[in-house]
């Protein structure tokens, strides 16, 4: 029996209305609701973590789907559950995984996000504190620097995740705040007042995208730099050479191109240091890897 919560949002009938398990998460209960020929994508969990992050998905895939409808499902409702307190709620569109058959492809599609300026007058953040994975992020205050928006909404926030998750680490704090305080100033300090922010899915790794039918899902949106979304497309693969071919083909590299690479690694940080917080692991001597090796180029070049 569907909550009466989620029939009210929904504007659903019970009597004309089926819901039943469907797919996985590890942070949600999922399921598919059919009503007639409606049908809907529902998540339920537990908890205050699992409110803000149905509040955070909700604002990020309709800021989505505002600039392209057929990337990302449409959010219809979050809120409360009435039968169990405490618990929460999201629906979304019910994705169908078919063929684009000849559509948009989803280089072509994540091109159109990326080309759209995000509705925030020249600022980066974005009105929701949205979650990677289980993380959530903050995303105010709005600057019109993204060096800044960067170094304080996501590295210096990560470094606190990790040390509430795995407990003091001054070596891994040590090689954080110089990161911040060289690498994110000589790679990102220059595109301030160059780059436009645009929506990115914020998230967008091969589990939470279907290329053949050009759709993604999961989102963790903010308004950023294009390339920020690049950093965990790289660190989990699965797009391959030809879809950054398309894309690029429609979103240039931004200049200065000769540190493109560093700057997507340094975007691809910040999720090592997420998944460290979340799983440990082998993630942490990857973030080390990744900071010794932008600090060899861009400490001295700081120091110049």
């Amino acid at each position: 029996m569907l909550d009466q919560a989620v029939l009210d949002a929904l504007g659903l009938n019970a009597t004309s209305t089926t819901v039943s398990p469907h797919g996985g998460s590890g942070f949600s209960s999922t399921y598919k609701v059919t009503s007639g020929e409606k049908k809907y994508f529902l998540k339920t969990g537990r908890d205050d973590d699992a409110r803000v992050m149905f509040a955070g998905e909700y604002a990020s895939l309709n800021a989505i789907n505002d600039v392209d409808p057929t990337l990302c499902p449409r959010a219809h409702a979050h809120g409360s559950l009435e039968a169990t307190p405490g618990s929460h709620f999201l629906v979304t569109d019910f994705l169908d995984f078919q063929s684009s058959s000849g559509g948009p492809s989803l280089a072509q599609k994540l091109a159109k996000l990326h080309t759209t300026p995000a509705p925030s007058e020249g600022k980066f953040g974005f009105p929701a504190t949205t979650c990677c994975g289980s993380t959530p992020q903050p995303n105010e205050p709005y600057t019109t620097s993204w060096a800044q928006f960067f170094a304080q909404n996501r590295l210096a926030f990560i470094l606190k995740q990790n040390e509430a998750a795995n407990g003091s680490d001054p070596g891994l704090r040590t090689l954080v705040e110089r990161t911040i305080e060289h690498v994110v100033p000589s790679l990102l300090g220059k595109l301030d007042g160059k780059i436009t922010p645009v929506v990115v899915h914020g998230d967008l790794w091969s589990g939470n995208a279907s290329v053949g039918s050009g759709q993604a899902f999961d989102p963790s949106a903010c308004y950023a730099h294009s390339e920020y979304e690049l950093g965990i497309m790289k660190m989990f693969g699965g797009f391959g050479g030809q879809f950054m071919k398309e894309y690029h083909a429609l979103v240039p590299k931004t200049e200065p191109v000769e540190e493109y690479e560093d700057r997507v690694t340094l975007y691809e940080l910040y999720h090592h240091l997420n998944h460290n917080a979340l799983f440990g692991g082998s993630y942490r001597s990857g973030a080390v890897s990744i900071m010794k090796r932008l600090l060899a180029t861009y400490e001295s070049e700081a120091n110049l």
